[in-house]
């Protein structure tokens, strides 16, 4: 091959700027559609779901935390009940995946709580 000639795919890499936000091909429809990768959570009644409530410590610089667990439902309603405890308690509280935390150690006004809106609730831990 002589200093020349440019092999056959020298001009093949080389992308038009305009070539790069284009799809070509696309197995599974919108690429953009999150919907296909969410997990699917089955959104069972309050009376089917076992909750244990517990009040934590560990990693949190000594405040005290409680932590509602066992919840298999959808992150809407998650959100709404957490709404409401966080009102019924008077303190601050975050969703973190399926469990909710609520600033301060509220373990038997949330097991009661809960109790009275039909879920199974028990305290755990000390």
């Amino acid at each position: 091959m002589s200093s020349k000639q440019k092999p056959a795919n020298a001009n093949a890499s080389k992308a038009k700027p305009s070539d790069h936000g284009r799809v070509v091909y696309s197995e599974f429809g919108n690429a953009n559609n999150d919907d296909a990768f969410k997990r699917a959570v089955p959104d069972l009644p309050p009376n089917q779901q076992n909750l244990r409530v517990e009040a934590s410590r560990a990693g949190r610089k000594g405040k005290t935390v409680t932590i509602v667990r066992g919840f298999q439902a959808h992150t809407e309603t998650l959100t709404e009940l957490l709404k409401k405890l966080k009102a019924h308690c008077g303190a601050g509280g975050t969703l973190k995946e399926t469990e909710l935390e609520i600033q301060g150690d509220h373990k038997q006004k949330v097991v009661e709580f809960l109790i009275n809106l039909g879920y199974k609730a028990k305290s755990s831990g000390g």
